[in-house]
């Protein structure tokens, strides 16, 4: 039965869903790395792309930009296409000093200024964290292909254009990596929905020291590294 934003059937999308936040990088991913990959469904430009991957089904399928776009797709993959397994794999911009451009972050933790974090239980802010079995699936996939991998928790922003940079030392003192705009949401998505997740993530600029931006082709190229990782710890 189709959803108001995936026009499929349950056994047109996988158990295991790689989720890259732009719909061409979904695409790029189901030509490239997929065996006989096919696009199931199209809703508003978000193409789901199944196939194989190393013989293991699986399908791309993009999130958008941010929570609330995100907790759409996932919430109705998990509670509506019998998904076990999202890894949200794109990039981010560093906070720690010791992150560089194009290094691998994988998510431990997210810490959030999203509604996703409190909304549910009030008075209480719920610890969002991936699912330990993909986590040490994606650190032991990065680590062996010799890759910069860092592992700890990032910060997910409802914002990218956001006055308060002034938080940005104070998430670094605290052991924060780096600031997207997903995995808070997508770990709260499979939290409450009995599913698993996990964030991989090239850092693709600096807050701190200003480095990056990346071009387009080195994103593409550097991007391979994490999708390896998301990979493994989808399959872990």
């Amino acid at each position: 039965m189709a959803t108001p934003h995936i026009s499929c059937e349950p056994g047109d999308i996988a158990p295991l869903v790689i989720m890259p936040g732009d719909p061409k990088r979904a695409e790029r991913i189901a030509r490239t790395r997929m065996d006989d990959a096919r696009l199931v469904s199209d809703v508003r430009g978000i193409g789901a792309w199944t196939g194989t991957v190393d013989g293991v089904p699986m399908t791309a399928m993009a999130s958008g930009m941010g929570v609330p776009s995100l907790s759409i797709y996932a919430t109705e993959l998990f509670t509506q296409y019998g998904v076990r397994r999202i890894c949200r794999v794109g990039t981010c911009g560093g906070i720690s000093s010791t992150v560089k451009v194009s290094d691998v972050i994988i998510a431990s933790a997210a810490h959030t200024n999203s509604a996703v974090a409190t909304i549910d239980l009030p008075g209480v802010t719920l610890s969002l964290a991936p699912s330990f079995d993909m986590l040490r699936g994606a650190v032991d996939q990065a680590r062996a292909g010799g890759s910069s991998v860092h592992i700890g928790p990032v910060f997910t922003s409802d914002f990218f254009y956001s006055s308060r940079m002034d938080i940005v030392p104070a998430l670094d003192r605290l052991g924060t990596l780096g600031v997207e705009m997903e995995a808070a949401g997508l770990y709260a998505c499979a939290a409450a929905n009995g599913g698993e997740a996990l964030a991989v993530m090239t850092v693709s600029d600096h807050l701190g020291d200003g480095s990056g931006d990346l071009s387009a082709e080195d994103r593409e190229t550097l991007f391979q590294t994490a999708l390896e990782a998301a990979i493994a710890g989808l399959k872990a």
